[in-house]
């Protein structure tokens, strides 16, 4: 393993000032480290601590308890595992819990006179969405919630698996060929060969009826997707058929079967107004309506594709 290699002679060589380590487990690249116990058992070798991640946790529930692993320190969060949503103002948030040797430096509660060493007003957070996850782990017990993380992984790999049949290359797997809960598609060669890149993909997928996957993280130039427990197997099969038909239209480009600049990956995504005003080289139904699911089930996009850098680095007037 030469990541666990260069672990173990960065350690060596800061030995000394090695306070602690950050992991994500299952790590962020969609695995699950062979060598965790070994890499926890390094840092405490050299004095350090480590502090595991929660943001994965919906692979473990049910299945290990960080403080197995080694971990010192673990955030449990609410979000994606335990029904609070994730982005979009959903608060991330969650308990903190720690092995009894740092039990002592944990901070006090707020609401006793005494307490010096509170770090929220609150002692409970944001209160009211606790509930919701409290009501989640009841309902589901401990049976429920051991079969949710392993819906969550085996949807994972039967994405992977299927998507890479299809032609698309899964970037990381584990020591026996699988994922974790999330994989992570490689486009780089696609888009070496085509000219098409994540971001057309993207945007194309939106025609389909789908928001994109994860884009360009933690690997430029690749899509990381993450089905949870929650998708079907019917939901799942849709958005396979929507990535094959967006592989056999990147091979029409690949071919010159198509307009490497001017064709629905590179125009997408496709809206209303482009239908009322319709001047491309190809067919609405290729555009708007690519699969026959499209026909009863359409969302259209309202706005076409933006210049995002643009937006990033020039400041636009919002005075009247």
């Amino acid at each position: 393993n030469v990541n666990l290699v260069d672990l173990q002679e960065k350690a060596r060589e800061f030995s000394c000032r090695l306070s602690c380590l950050m992991i994500t487990y299952p790590s962020t690249h969609g695995v699950f480290e062979a060598s965790i116990k070994e890499i926890c058992a390094l840092i405490h070798k050299h004095g350090g601590q480590v502090y595991m991640d929660g943001a994965n946790l919906n692979a473990q529930v049910g299945l290990l308890k960080p403080a197995e692993l080694g971990a010192d320190v673990a955030h449990i969060n609410l979000h994606k595992t335990f029904a609070i949503p994730h982005g979009g103002g959903g608060p991330g948030m969650g308990p903190i819990g720690v092995a009894q040797h740092l039990a002592p430096f944990l901070p006090m509660d707020p609401r006793l006179a005494t307490s010096g060493g509170a770090v929220n007003s609150s002692h409970y957070g944001s209160a009211s969405i606790l509930l919701i996850s409290w009501m989640y782990i009841s309902m589901l017990g401990d049976t429920g919630l051991q079969a949710a993380t392993k819906n969550a992984i085996l949807n994972a790999n039967y994405l992977a698996f299927r998507l890479r049949e299809i032609g698309y290359p899964i970037l990381y797997s584990g020591q026996n060929g699988h994922v974790a809960h999330e994989c992570i598609i490689d486009l780089r060669i696609l888009k070496a060969q085509s000219g098409i890149s994540e971001i057309d993909i993207a945007k194309r997928l939106m025609d389909y009826g789908f928001h994109a996957p994860t884009m360009s993280f933690p690997v430029a130039g690749t899509l990381m997707v993450e089905p949870t427990e929650s998708e079907s197997l019917g939901e799942l099969e849709r958005f396979i058929g929507a990535m094959h038909a967006i592989y056999l239209e990147i091979q029409e480009v690949i071919s010159a079967a198509v307009d490497k600049d001017n064709n629905p990956l590179k125009n997408a995504p496709h809206t209303l107004r482009d239908i009322q005003e319709w001047d491309k080289p190809y067919s609405i139904s290729k555009a708007c309506f690519p699969l026959d699911y499209l026909q009863k089930q359409k969302i259209f996009p309202s706005v076409n594709r933006i210049d995002d850098v643009f937006g990033d680095r020039n400041f636009i007037c919002s005075c009247s």
